[in-house]
């Protein structure tokens, strides 16, 4: 908890004596995770890795140093993760999506190309907030208590492999459309290995997109 009040700190004052503008923002959220071993492959068993759809919501605030450059920082909350489809002996298909809330943090420079449009680009960190996993079987009569059980050991699963923070970069642009209202896209790619304590050298990364829309208050 300390690390993410500091962090926000940092990210939303810093810089107050520049010309400071607070803003809200949220929007659709696109999240896959990305394995060095590729898709998933255990015991005759396939899968595949997907993206998953979710959503962010959040604060921000811009420190202009002149018409041209500027210093943003932010504070989200983000529904990410991604979704994994396992193929099963039978034609049966059990579908696990990992939902993976967190608190992230960006910090970006910005590039004002016109009056409206802002190119940017920073690094972020991000905090475990919660973890919540959904399995759908398709195919077969599926178990509500075999389901709910397989929830659960995921869910757990997760809490104790993953660490609780991971860092990446980010880039982006945004555009003012009338007095504080700007749409906003950006792709930001996980630079971190989630995984706790790895074997055989793991590696479990997370990349996602995000569009929303925004107010900034002036």
């Amino acid at each position: 908890m300390k690390k993410i009040l500091l962090a926000s700190a940092l990210a939303l004052f810093t810089g107050m004596n520049a010309q400071t503008t607070f803003g809200v923002k949220a929007g659709y959220a696109s999240s896959k995770l990305n394995s060095n071993e590729g898709d998933l492959q255990l015991g005759g068993i396939e899968g595949k890795l997907k993206s998953k759809s979710g959503f962010y919501v959040g604060a921000l605030v811009e420190h202009k140093l002149n018409s041209k450059f500027a210093v943003q920082g932010e504070v989200q909350y983000a529904n990410l993760g991604g979704k994994a489809e396992v193929s099963l002996p039978g034609g049966i298909t059990v579908t696990e999506k990992f939902n993976f809330n967190r608190i992230v943090i960006p910090v970006s420079a910005r590039y004002y190309a016109t009056p409206e449009l802002g190119i940017y680009a920073g690094p972020y960190m991000s905090f475990k907030a919660n973890t919540t996993v959904k399995m759908k079987v398709s195919g077969a009569a599926s178990n509500p208590q075999g389901v709910n059980a397989g929830e659960e050991y995921l869910e757990k699963a997760f809490n104790d492999n993953l660490k609780s923070t991971d860092f990446g970069l980010f880039f982006g642009a945004d555009y003012n459309v009338y007095k504080g209202l700007f749409v906003d896209a950006r792709y930001s790619f996980g630079l971190t290995n989630m995984i706790k304590d790895p074997v055989n050298d793991e590696k479990m990364k997370m990349n996602f997109f995000q569009l929303g829309l925004g107010y900034k208050f002036k």
